[in-house]
């Protein structure tokens, strides 16, 4: 047999088997969103009883004592708090928008510990800000909600923010939130336990079955927007990429191989907007983003949407937005 096919066949092949169960814990902080959280739980849950055995252990833990409130009003009381955790496998940071203020030593003081313990560390929704500002995420490719990726480009510029369903590199994962998180919590299952049970948990929730690395990167953009046409999806993915750049319509044309004119057919037909018009909606909605969930000035934004002058930046956003940029910096 040759070194590739057998390569292929150990590829294919189940995990060994585990005797003991992996943990997990979901640390979650005020305002967590429910179905990110939801989504990393009960995947293990369907597999022991896909199994029939205990695959996986779990347990909640909040970074203070007392009970937790998640954004949709819901109260949980998590089993431990950071102070008294247990030793786990995997961490699972759970917390809502406001992700790039909450300070929580105790809960670092833990998940440091755990890391040093060999455990693998993770985060659903906006909860890569809290891992990125403690260092825990350089040297490692993530990814977060979509509304929250400007201002994380922003502040952690060294590092790879991929636009992904979710991402998995080496003792990182993340999510985007969501049913993202349940895909990120499949590809997780595979690796632990295979892929055949990892498609009966899918089954088991009435979810699509594990999808290629280009529609994970695709499907983010399609949920989104609601498009379609894998064209405009493209030029839509090239303009989010490059908002400060500002990309005439003929080179974005150029690098997805067609005319200028079937470039803004698509638009029309798809969206009933010029690609133009399109980038500059984009560039006003990341502008208020930024605006939203950054501390940069307004000028630095303007800047990083591709805005050479304020008044031309006022302007458009007041015409987009309603309101002037600094209103929104203040709401």
């Amino acid at each position: 047999m040759s070194d590739s096919l057998a390569s292929r066949k150990r590829d294919r092949a189940p995990p060994e088997p585990r005797e003991a169960p992996l943990t997990f814990a979901v640390l979650v902080f005020p305002g967590f969103p429910m179905m990110a959280f939801s989504s990393v739980i009960e995947p293990l849950r369907a597999v022991n009883i896909l199994a029939k055995r205990d695959c996986y252990r779990w347990m909640i833990v909040g970074a203070d004592r007392g009970s937790v409130e998640a954004s949709n009003g819901v109260v949980i009381q998590p089993g431990f708090s950071a102070t008294d955790a247990p030793k786990v496998d995997r961490i699972v940071v759970c917390s809502g928008g406001d992700a790039d203020h909450v300070v929580a030593d105790e809960a670092m003081s833990w998940i440091r510990k755990s890391l040093r313990g060999g455990a693998h560390i993770g985060a659903v929704a906006d909860a890569a800000f809290f891992l990125a500002r403690a260092g825990l995420l350089d040297g490692h490719a993530c990814t977060l909600h979509w509304t929250s990726q400007a201002a994380f480009s922003e502040a952690f510029p060294e590092i790879e923010l991929r636009r992904d369903l979710f991402v998995i590199d080496r003792k990182r994962f993340t999510s985007a939130g969501g049913v993202g998180s349940l895909d990120m919590m499949l590809e997780i299952i595979t690796r632990d336990y295979g892929a055949e049970i990892a498609a009966g948990v899918a089954e088991w929730f009435v979810h699509s079955p594990l999808r290629s690395s280009v529609d994970r990167k695709l499907m983010p953009l399609r949920l989104r927007t609601g498009v379609q046409n894998e064209l405009v999806l493209s030029a839509i993915a090239i303009m989010e990429d490059a908002v400060e750049e500002r990309l005439g319509m003929a080179e974005l044309a150029e690098r997805l191989g067609v005319s200028a004119d079937k470039l803004e057919r698509s638009f029309r037909a798809e969206l009933d907007i010029s690609p133009n018009g399109y980038y500059r909606r984009l560039r006003l909605k990341r502008a208020a983003d930024l605006l939203a969930h950054s501390t940069l000035m307004v000028r630095d934004v303007a800047l990083a949407c591709g805005f050479a002058s304020m008044s031309s930046f006022a302007r458009a956003f007041r015409e987009e937005h309603g309101h002037a940029p600094k209103a929104m910096r203040r709401h």
